[in-house]
């Protein structure tokens, strides 16, 4: 619990990421709601979404008054962040939208190389706290791994077709069930790390371009981020791949409370 998992990584390497994380060389990759539905608006007070002037980059989840959890493949030079939203196209009461003051990705992501997938976690520092109400609320993080076959919901504003794109003006939901982990390898040989977590519905329910960064909740706390998986997406045997959170609490508690 709590638990990053290891990463053997030597001075210079660390140093690399560092100046990698400050010049932007991260290219995100956006990563729907495939078989889902428009949410209930608001009903996902914790979901964000990841501007880069008009274009939407990514999701997030605000896990703090002034903090956004997200992929580190998200990181972008100079973006923003929109809370309390529901509508993309039209403004709604809750919307706030604030500037990004600091992007940290998590220092063992090797964004040099856009296929390795692991340790894709990255916190995203406001340059001022949220209003907090109804609508704009944090997630709690989970403080114990997931259970295969528990259900949880995802959420974003990415693609709802695949190949094909067609991004939705308002927030979509689906419900998608956790994988074990050797089901996940089996989808994905080799490529599958104890810092990830499967989860996928027999109807295809999956996340997609668009959705990255986003939430995966269960039981009312956040147990992944949006991450990757098969393009196209939304195919059964397929899942989605999200980071784990219960692996990176403690980073994230330690670097939100070493810079608030």
């Amino acid at each position: 619990m709590g638990r990053p998992p290891p990463c053997a990584i030597q001075k210079w390497i660390f140093l690399f990421l560092l100046m990698g994380t400050w010049a932007g060389l991260t290219k995100a990759q956006g990563s729907k709601v495939l078989e889902g539905q428009e949410c209930k608006p608001h009903s996902q007070p914790w979901q964000t979404a990841l501007f880069q002037g008009p274009r939407l980059v990514c999701g997030g989840v605000l896990v703090g008054d002034k903090w956004i959890l997200t992929a580190a493949h998200c990181k972008k030079q100079k973006y923003s962040v929109r809370l309390g939203d529901h509508s993309l196209q039209s403004r709604d009461k809750p919307e706030q939208e604030i500037q990004v003051a600091q992007s940290i990705q998590h220092p063992c992501y090797n964004s040099s190389n856009p296929e390795d997938h692991s340790h894709d976690v990255m916190l995203i520092r406001m340059r001022h706290s949220a209003n907090i109400g109804d609508k704009v609320k944090s997630i709690k993080l989970a403080e114990e791994c997931p259970k295969v076959g528990q259900k949880c919901t995802i959420s974003g504003w990415g693609t709802v077709t695949s190949p094909r794109e067609n991004f939705p003006d308002t927030l979509n939901c689906a419900e998608v069930e956790i994988f074990s982990q050797s089901k996940c390898e089996k989808a994905y040989p080799g490529k599958v790390t104890e810092g990830m977590v499967c989860a996928g519905s027999s109807n295809g329910a999956d996340t997609c371009q668009g959705d990255s960064g986003g939430p995966l909740v269960c039981n009312g706390v956040l147990q992944g981020i949006t991450s990757w998986g098969s393009d196209p997406c939304g195919k059964p045997e397929k899942p989605g791949v999200y980071t784990n959170i219960c692996y990176y609490s403690d980073w994230i508690h330690k670097t939100m409370n070493n810079r608030d």
